[in-house]
């Protein structure tokens, strides 16, 4: 499918014009001349759930090679799939194209951290994982490890009715008599307090509201990672404007609306349970059944902003992210085990070490002596 990228360049000088975090413009990577982006008041839809699964098309899909020509250099070159914002690998320009999924993302969190920051908050990170491989304490040494990008979320609004079966436990104490043996060793029986759980069946509904569930529509990093970015500050959601995507990577959903709902369900379940629990009171619960209905269910399409590294160690790779709202920073470290076999050899050693000095040099014990005294008289 053929594309023809919209370009940012310099009004000044026509060089590429890139978002700066930390300016909230377009600057000119050549002359550094400066482009406010006018700031949309206009509030955050939220859409319809229902109505758009109606509307959707069913069927999956497919992965669309997409060839781009660049209006800055004249350069045809291939976005990967669902990417709809880059760089011309040609003139490095930001080049953005028009997206393909049904549902159009309709607003985004900008960048906050510059690449800069983000490169000072993930070698303090590095330092302080001291386990870790020389090699990866000096994989950031260039800024270019770090790349931003923008990824697709979902947010989700829900009513939510459930109704519950369960027990309430109410702990109670009785006395009964032990057999126990004393510090001679001998049996005895004493009067001692036991707990008791009395389980009374319950049942009820409780209903809550959720607001901006949100959860992660892309297969480019993991879950768990995506997750880990929490939290997300849905207050600062902006209409979406392209100027913001401007040297930056951007990409459209890969999980679906109606498969990104079933993630949020399992992240309202857990509310739902604590609400149920403190409904039922007691010293203990159990939930033996519940089934929650669900409703005025919308969404968002949206974008938010993460740096991301990926680090090769002995044939494995290590993903790191960071939220480029918050400056949290998740991933699995690396470990050196020459590093941790040499602590624990050093551990060892000084510990020997505190042996020997303290059998050497601590003071030793006077022998007991027995005496017999005799009376001066008889």
């Amino acid at each position: 499918m053929q594309f023809t990228s919209l370009n940012f360049t310099c009004s000044s000088c026509g060089a590429p014009q890139r978002f700066s975090p930390t300016e909230s413009s377009l600057i000119c990577d050549f002359c550094h001349t400066k482009k406010a982006i006018e700031i949309d008041n206009t509030p955050i839809k939220e859409y319809n759930f229902q109505e758009a699964l109606r509307t959707l098309n069913t069927e999956e899909n497919k992965e669309i090679q997409k060839e781009v020509l660049c209006k800055k250099c004249g350069g045809h070159f291939q976005f990967t799939p669902y990417t709809f914002s880059s760089l011309c690998p040609f003139c490095q320009t930001p080049a953005t194209i028009e997206r393909i999924q049904e549902i159009q993302p309709q607003s985004l969190i900008p960048f906050q951290i510059s690449q800069q920051e983000a490169l000072s908050i993930f070698k303090e990170w590095v330092g302080s994982r001291w386990f870790a491989p020389d090699a990866f304490k000096k994989y950031l040494d260039t800024e270019e490890k770090l790349l931003g990008y923008y990824l697709p979320y979902w947010t989700y609004d829900s009513q939510t009715n459930t109704s519950y079966q369960g027990l309430r436990g109410d702990i109670y104490y009785v006395t009964v008599r032990k057999r126990i043996r004393d510090t001679n060793g001998n049996l005895r029986e004493v009067n001692v307090q036991e707990a008791r759980i009395n389980w009374t069946p319950v049942s009820g509904e409780v209903t809550l509201s959720f607001d901006d569930i949100t959860v992660g529509a892309s297969k480019t990093i993991t879950r768990a990672i995506l997750e880990s970015l929490e939290p997300w500050d849905t207050n600062q959601l902006l209409p979406f404007n392209e100027k913001y995507l401007a040297g930056f990577e951007a990409q459209e959903y890969t999980i679906g609306l109606d498969n990104g709902f079933e993630y949020a369900k399992v992240k309202m379940a857990s509310s739902i349970q604590r609400a149920i629990k403190g409904q039922i009171g007691g010293d203990q619960q159990k939930i033996t059944t519940s089934h929650t209905h669900y409703s005025q269910v919308s969404y968002k399409n949206t974008l938010f902003p993460i740096w991301t590294a990926t680090f090769e160690w002995k044939e494995k790779s290590y993903l790191y992210a960071i939220n480029a709202q918050t400056g949290k920073i998740v991933g699995e470290r690396p470990y050196s085990y020459v590093k941790i076999t040499l602590a624990i050899v050093a551990l060892l050693a000084t510990l020997a070490l505190g042996g020997y000095l303290y059998n050497t040099y601590a003071p030793k014990e006077l022998p007991s002596h027995s005496y017999t005294t005799t009376p001066l008289y008889p």
